[in-house]
């Protein structure tokens, strides 16, 4: 009987930090200990250039190390030349260092990198490690979680590199600082019962970058919907909307759909 009551306990904290899996952003949490998380991420998106849509198609595999560390792998694929075809890949690991636990509430804070290797021409002022450029990303992401409420919000530093076979334009910038905001709640259930219910989290997320060397930036607004089933499968869908653009960009407004189920204890 204790056995099951620690089990439970378990399950319903995982529950609690459910609205914490944001859409576009990450948040200070991280996956759980010992665990393998497969996803697969998919965008259409309104293209800027010519008539038509942009896809990206987006596998993942997500390792949580510890609970202090994390580390995820990425394949870009996209339709932007000659049909769909892998333009590259990334590297993403994520370490909190910071972290005040209480019933029902807590704040983290973690560091974060990434190393992304793409091999697309360059069509956009705007740097996009998921989408276009080769580069690296450093930054620090918090995470406020207040019963049914997560607030999370980040910075980072990114610089992007040539690609392989496209030398970057010496008439855009380089570097930039990308921000983010991201608030969510658990909408569903009102009150837990089982770690089998199915949650529902509704989600508003912003996301900008500015280019330090010419100042120029954009916003977006990405509200979305999720669902965890069983407390290890998800379905995310979410609309991006640009809020503001000083700066060009292949594309801003579209449709997100990502899917990911998480094995628990694979590595302990």
């Amino acid at each position: 009987m204790k056995y099951l009551s620690l089990v439970f306990i378990f399950f319903i904290s995982y529950n609690i930090d459910a609205q914490e899996l944001f859409v576009v952003t990450e948040p200070a949490s991280n996956a759980p200990a010992g665990s393998i998380g497969v996803r697969v991420g998919q965008s259409i998106m309104d293209n800027k250039h010519e008539s038509g849509s942009m896809y990206n198609l987006t596998p993942e595999v997500t390792w949580g190390i510890n609970k202090n560390l994390m580390v995820r792998t990425s394949a870009f694929l996209s339709n932007q030349e000659n049909g769909l075809g892998l333009k590259g890949g990334g590297f993403y690991a994520k370490y909190r260092f910071f972290s005040v636990d209480d019933l029902q509430s807590h704040f983290r804070m973690a560091a974060f990198g990434r190393y992304s290797y793409n091999n697309s021409f360059f069509n956009q002022e705007a740097i996009d490690l998921a989408n276009g450029n080769s580069g690296y990303e450093a930054g620090l992401v918090a995470t406020q979680l207040i019963h049914k409420v997560a607030l999370s919000s980040s910075v980072s530093y990114v610089h992007a590199l040539n690609n392989p076979d496209y030398s970057f334009p010496d008439a855009l910038g380089k570097n930039a600082v990308n921000y983010t905001f991201s608030v969510g709640k658990l909408m569903h259930p009102k009150k837990y019962t089982s770690y089998k219910q199915t949650n529902i989290n509704a989600m508003l997320e912003f996301t900008g970058q500015t280019i330090t060397e010419n100042g120029k930036s954009y916003l977006d607004v990405v509200p979305s919907i999720q669902f965890i089933i069983n407390s290890q499968a998800r379905i995310d869908l979410a609309y991006k909307k640009e809020l503001y653009s000083s700066m060009q960009r292949a594309a801003s407004d579209g449709v997100f759909l990502k899917l990911e189920y998480t094995f628990f204890n694979v590595t302990k």
